[in-house]
């Protein structure tokens, strides 16, 4: 239960982190947003808020905000439609009863002649068995009805496509910009719990009962060379232990000033099928508020290099694409990590959030990258594609992802039970 619990938090703020991001920039741009959802399929909750409708849904693979003239609007007004129409105090028309009109008395029934939306917001018709024609104006923000249901309409100054490229941009790479400043507060929480780890190889604790206190080393400890070979940095002495289990090591340590000579064995335990050294020590860590600061954008930097390093060896065929997980490995691996404490957990949480962050901004159809580049695209070209043919590419990208995150969590169900 912990574990679901921890998955659950830690999957909706990443999701909520990333929507949110794009909803505010939607917002500042004057976009009208329809609606913020955390997870796909069938509502589990949801209420109404300033324009936006804010749902929770039932699979827990991802989010979404949906903004006005990304999609085909849903309801278009045609040449023989009849309506029924109801006013604002000041006379323009504030909801347009599709259907039920039975429902609404008070309603002024017309039969449309024609619509406009978008730029004039005019509706001209007849009411029923008058020839005179009547002209009304509507109100920015009137409503659809149609089965009882309310959706505002969409003037196309509140639609994407109507703001500038650079705001466009803006709106799209929001999300993934907001999973790094989490990553980036994330690591800050962490510096501050914890300390910053130092670059040097200085012991910060040793554990009992292994084979760096039966030496003697102590805490507070510098290892400055092992077997003759300089070590500077934390890194070059652990891949040195890992290197060399069950070989005797000679250290040199600096104590108080003073250089201390150990002989070390490291324990051999097994990892992943391999052998590895292990003298059971635990790194340094300064509580400087400097470095604590400096911490959240280096680990950031750090992991998001890591990542992309990855991504560059599946593209190269380096990477499996069985090492790759979906919600059901993550969800394993999550597991793991709860396990070993709060702290590993929040570390795990912003690797996480990076992932996505990157993830995002690759450019493949129906991700934020791919409505990048076509936003790229039209500022190159100087005029926008095909908003059809966009959304053929988009869909079938969003096709082939949904096949992708099929075979990546076969693959982790199989693994789970191997």
């Amino acid at each position: 239960m912990t574990t679901v619990i921890a998955f659950i938090l830690m999957f909706g703020v990443l999701v909520f982190v990333h929507e949110w991001g794009h909803l505010i920039f939607a917002k500042r741009a004057g976009m009208l947003a329809r609606e913020f959802a955390i997870g796909f399929g069938p509502k589990i909750f949801a209420f109404t808020k300033n324009e936006t409708l804010y749902t929770i849904r039932l699979l827990p693979v991802g989010g979404y905000v949906r903004v006005a003239g990304e999609d085909p609007e849903i309801i278009e007004l045609k040449a023989g439609h009849h309506v029924g129409l109801e006013f604002n105090d000041q006379g323009k028309v504030n909801k347009i009863i599709v259907n039920n009109k039975s429902k609404h008395p008070n309603a002024r029934v017309i039969e449309v002649e024609r619509a406009d939306l978008d730029h004039r917001l005019l509706i001209e018709g007849y009411e029923l068995d008058e020839d005179e024609k009547l002209v009304f104006e509507v109100d920015p923000k009137a409503y659809f009805v149609m089965d009882e249901k309310e959706t505002q309409i969409a003037p196309y100054n509140r639609q994407f496509a109507s703001k500038s490229i650079g705001q466009r941009a803006m709106q799209l790479f929001a999300g993934p910009m907001m999973n790094f400043v989490l990553a980036i507060i994330v690591f800050f929480i962490l510096g501050f719990i914890q300390g910053v780890p130092v670059d040097e190889a200085q012991i910060g604790n040793v554990v009992d009962d292994t084979p760096a206190e039966q030496s003697g080393l102590q805490t507070g400890d510098e290892i400055i060379e092992i077997d003759g070979q300089q070590v500077t940095t934390w890194e070059e002495f652990t891949e040195i232990v890992r290197n060399h289990p069950d070989e005797e090591l000679d250290f040199t340590v600096m104590r108080n000033g003073q250089e201390q000579e150990l002989s070390i064995t490291p324990a051999s335990i097994e990892q992943q099928d391999v052998k590895i050294g292990q003298i059971g020590v635990e790194r340094a860590f300064d509580d400087s508020f400097v470095k604590t600061i400096q911490f959240g954008f280096t680990q950031t930097y750090d992991w998001t290099k890591l990542i992309l390093v990855n991504l560059g060896k599946l593209v190269t065929g380096q990477f499996s694409l069985d090492m790759l997980s979906g919600p059901v490995g993550i969800y394993d691996a999550t597991d793991k990590v709860v396990q070993t404490g709060f702290i590993n957990y929040l570390m795990w949480s912003a690797i996480l959030s990076i992932n996505l962050g990157i993830v995002n901004l690759l450019p493949l159809p129906a991700l934020d990258g791919g409505r990048l580049l076509f936003v790229a695209i039209e500022a190159v070209r100087g005029k926008p594609i095909d908003p059809q043919k966009e959304g053929v590419v988009h869909f079938i990208g969003f096709a082939l992802l949904m096949l992708l995150m099929l075979v990546v969590t076969w693959n982790d169900i199989q693994r789970l039970f191997l």
